[in-house]
Parts: structure tokens; sequence; C-alpha cells
């Protein structure tokens, strides 16, 4: 061996020693670690925080790419039970959803553009046929595959189907039983006072509602609010959501912020907490017109906040102020609290009962059968009458007080639907025995001043539009007399006011004029089909209809025709 070769042998062993030392080092080390990831579940650490974060950390939501592949439900159940293998869908609810497909099929699907004439949201298969695009899109599209089997079953199960399921962090990385005493309020009831039952229910055709009981957090910078999942829950939703009853109507919820909802373990610490439920819903779509203050708002909001007896707080999505200045009796009949401006508020609110959204039925009525607690229109007369303390609870039988004569109320248009020959229907009702009072409502009325004159007539009269919306002030047994222009609008009339007045325990009369009362005349030839089939017309859409049959359109009252009319409102005043 030459001179220096060994200690360079000598040095290469030890290098070899020190590498081999540090190699079992680095296996140790990995093995040592795998055993903790196993055993004590770090990401478990990281994110069970027993529900609360900073304001400014919390997550908005968790988006996880995943294929759709549900088979249709069958049966109601809890949400784990009803979405097999924990698939996330997403709903739009602005218009119901009917699932298409093969059973089988393993592809994601979007939301398509909805079809503007049926007010439904079709599902179609994306291009490319594979997982989800972006996060966004997730967030506008997903639904399981199955048969549609007809009208019951989908009643039956129209939430489940709707119903939404978002992978969150509680899913995939916290597993660890907690305490029982953690699914306990404070004052010791059970945290899960939702049950099984879906936090939202969009079956209804009018309007979308959630509903939640348990920890509930409100944060409005997110338009979000989010059901605190109880110990050992399995429950994932997520719902979008539109606080306004006019769903399918894609023009006006296009104005309606979307708020989601969703179930969840992680979410921001409060800062605020509430003792009574809150209800939150949007002032935007067609406020203004007094028909749809009360058909959009004031009774969807009686019927779904009434029973708190004033214990409710209101949050409202796209605030209009001056609506709540104007209707701001009822507003406090409703609720004691101060409104909260959800669009400016910056607060993390804490309760144990949340509304989302306001039951609605069909046009400017509810359905007792189907409203909380029963409540009826009859309710509702009785609590607006109640509301801005009119004295007259119902009309005053004739006789009782002989030298009363009954009042009758005119509502008078001034730019569209007027009455041609108004002096000529005064004189007739005064020689029938009518103390006449003439009035219009408009935006700018006082709605108290204009309630108490209504609540002094026994029958009150106009021709089809928002005015007549006042008979809501009207005593009991009064009557309700509707004229309904030429052009076969008798159906819209007797839904949007017949029916309502009479589930409100009010008589009620519809006189549809003839041709020869009708201002039409004078632009259009007599031969013209717009006389000879006016309804045929309706084809060219709602927007037509209102300008021919409507906005064009002004009435010359045959009285001696009309004049049965109000003899019988007079015989509805007898004993």
């Amino acid at each position: 061996m030459k001179s220096g070769e060994r200690p360079k042998q000598v040095r290469g062993l030890r290098q070899e020693s020190r590498r081999f030392r540090l190699l079992v080092i680095v296996v140790g080390f990995f093995l040592v670690s795998l055993t903790f990831v196993v055993i004590s579940k770090p990401e478990a650490i990281l994110f069970n925080l027993n529900g609360k974060l900073p304001v400014d950390q919390a997550p908005t939501s968790i988006l996880i790419k995943q294929k759709v592949n549900s088979p249709p439900v069958t049966s109601r159940k809890t949400s784990t039970d009803a979405l097999p293998g924990g698939d996330p869908r997403v709903v739009d609810d602005e218009a119901d959803v009917r699932p298409k497909g093969t059973k089988g099929e393993e592809e994601s699907r979007v939301l398509s553009e909805p079809d503007p004439t049926s007010g439904m949201t079709e599902l179609t298969p994306n291009k490319d046929g594979g997982g989800r695009k972006s996060d966004e899109e997730t967030l506008g599209g997903g639904r399981g595959d199955g048969e549609w089997k007809g009208k019951e079953e989908e009643r039956g199960h129209a939430a489940e189907k709707h119903k939404v399921t978002l992978p969150t962090v509680s899913n995939y990385t916290i597993h660890d039983t907690e305490d029982a005493e953690n699914a306990k309020q404070d004052d010791g009831t059970s945290s899960d006072l939702q049950g099984s039952r879906p936090l939202c229910d969009f079956s209804n055709f009018r309007a979308n509602v959630c509903e939640m009981r348990g920890d509930v957090k409100i944060h409005p910078n997110a338009t979000s609010i989010m059901f605190m999942e109880p110990a050992g829950s399995q429950r994932d939703e997520l719902w979008k959501i539109k606080p306004y009853p006019r769903k399918g109507d894609e023009f006006c919820l296009s104005h309606i912020t979307e708020l989601t909802v969703k179930s969840s373990k992680v979410a921001p610490e409060c800062t605020r907490y509430h003792d009574v439920p809150a209800v939150i819903f949007s002032l935007t779509g067609y406020t203004g017109n007094l028909f749809h203050d009360f058909t959009d708002v004031m009774v969807p909001l009686f019927t779904t906040a009434s029973e708190f007896n004033g214990e409710v707080q209101f949050l409202i999505t796209d605030m209009a102020l001056w609506w709540t200045i104007k209707y701001h009796t009822v507003l406090q009949k409703l609720s004691k609290y101060p409104i909260i401006d959800f669009s400016k508020d910056d607060q993390v609110h804490c309760f144990k009962h949340v509304i989302v959204g306001l039951h609605a039925y069909m046009e400017f009525t509810i359905d007792s059968s189907k409203a909380p607690h029963n409540y009826s229109m009859v309710d509702f007369n009785r609590f607006m009458r109640g509301a801005y303390s009119l004295g007259r609870d119902t009309v005053t039988v004739l006789g009782e007080l002989p030298k009363v004569k009954p009042r009758l109320l005119i509502i008078k248009r001034h730019r569209t639907r007027m009455f041609l020959n108004l002096d000529e229907i005064i004189a007739m009702a005064e020689e029938l025995g009518f103390e006449v009072v003439i009035d219009e409502a408009n935006v700018s009325s006082d709605i108290s001043k204009f309630a108490r004159l209504v609540n002094t007539v026994d029958v009150m009269m106009g021709v089809h539009g928002a005015g007549l919306t006042n008979c809501v002030f009207l005593p009991q047994n009064a009557t309700l007399i509707q004229i309904v222009p030429w052009g076969g609008l008798e159906w819209v009339s007797r839904t949007d006011f017949g029916n309502p007045a009479e589930l409100m325990g009010l008589h009620y009369k519809q006189y549809s004029i003839s041709v020869d009362e009708s201002s039409l005349t004078e632009q259009y030839p007599r031969d013209h089909e717009i006389f000879k089939n006016p309804i045929a017309f309706h084809k060219h859409g709602f927007d037509f209809i209102r300008q021919t049959f409507m906005d064009k359109q002004n009435v010359k009252l045959d009285c001696k025709r009309f004049r049965p009319i109000l003899l019988e409102a007079l015989d509805n005043l007898n004993p």
C-alpha cells in the first residue's frame, strides 16, 4: 500500500459512517412523524377552534372539486343519508332544477342559462366531460342524477332535491369525538335544535325560506349565515338564496343581494349576541308600487314575523330607507328593535333562531293551510287595522243609525284608467243614497291618513290598479268593487284583488266593462281584432298587455249597466 492511501481510506470510512448515521436519523424522524400524524392528527389541532376564528380570518367557503354521481332521493332522511358519498351540490334559488341524465353517469354538471319562457333552470353536462371548472362556476351548478317521478313525489322531496352540500374543513380534517358537554348550550339545552331538518325549504313556487334553530352566526360582510354544527354532526349544507318572494322572476331577482346559508364548524367569533329570533329579507325588488309593497313584503312579513309578538330582529338587505320610513308604523308593530341594515353592518351577530326569506304564497294572499300558526288574510286585515289604530272593525248595518248614509269611496286616477264620466257616477251613487268620497292613493300619499279614510267607508270602488290595495284597511263585511278594463283582464283582476278581498272577509264585486265603455274605441276601428279577440294579444307578453290595455285605456262607465252593482253593495249592508 502506497504512502497516503491508508489515511484516505480511513477518511472515506468515516464519511460513509456519518452518512449512514444521518440516514438512520432521517428515517427515524420520518417514522416518528408518521406515527404522530396517525395518532395525534395535528391538523385537528390547527382547525379545532371550537367553531371560532377572528372575524378577518374566517373562511367564507372551502370548495373541493368532486364528480357528481348521486341517485334520486327516495325518502326524507338526514343530510348525510340523503347524499351518498357526501358529494357537493349547489342550487340556484331562482328556479326549480330538474335532474337530467341516466343513472350511473359520472360527470360534473353546471347550470345553463334559465329558459326565459318557463322560468325553469336546466342542467347540462360540462362540455369537456370532466370535473368542475372554477370555484365560481362550482357555486352556480351541480346536481345529482335520477328520474323525475311526478308532482306528488316532487313536492314531497323538493327540499332534498334542492339541498346543497359543501365539503368543509370539518369533513376532511376533524374527526375527534368531542365531549358530550360541548353539545350543550349555556342554558343546558341541546344545541342540535335543528334535528335532521334541512336548513332551507325550496319547495314553494313563490318563495324560498331558510330556518335555523341552534347556534347561528350572521356575518354581513361575507353575506353569509352560518349554522354551527353540533358535536358529531355530519350535516354539510350550502344554499344560495335571494330573500325576496319573486322566485323565478329573473329580472327582479337580478337586483337582490344573494346570501349564502351553510352549515359549518368554523366561523368568526360573535361580536353581538341577540336573545330574540332574526328575520332577514330584502326591500329592492318591485317595492315602491303600493300593490308590490303589500304582496311582496307586508303580507309575507306579517306571515313570517307576527308570531313573535314584536320580539324579533329584522335584518334588511338592499335597504330602502324611504320605504322603512313610509311603513314605520307597521314595522314597529312587528318588531320592537331597530332595523339592522345588512349591507352596512360589519358585526358578527349570533342568534338561536334565524329565518332567511319570507313566507309567501299566491299574490296578495296567505295560504292558511301552509302559513305558520295558520295565519289568514282575516288576521292580516285585523292586524293592519290595529297597527294604524283604526276605529271601525265592521261596517254599520243600514238602519242602525238612521241619519248616517253609507259611504262610498271612489279611487280616482289621474294618468291611466281614469273615469271619464266621474260626475255622472257620483250623481248616480248619491241618488241611490250613498255619501260619496273621492280620493287617490299614490306613492306620496300619507298611508296613515289614507288608511283612516278607507276605514270610514262601507264600499270602495276603482278601476284595476294598485290603489285597490287599500282594501286592507276596510272594516269587515265592507264591499270592494273592481272595474276591469277591456282586454281579457278578468283573471288577473280576480287574482290580484278579488280573491284577497274575499279571504279578508270582505264582499267582492267585479265589473267588466264593455267595448262601448272603453276609450280604445277612439284608437282602433270597431272591427279591429283587439275588440273581437283581445285574448289573442296576450301572446305578446305582459309589457304589451300593460301598455295597450292598462296604460292607454280609460273608462266611461255605463251608469245604467253599472247601477245593479251598487244596489248589491247596499244589500250587503242590510242585516
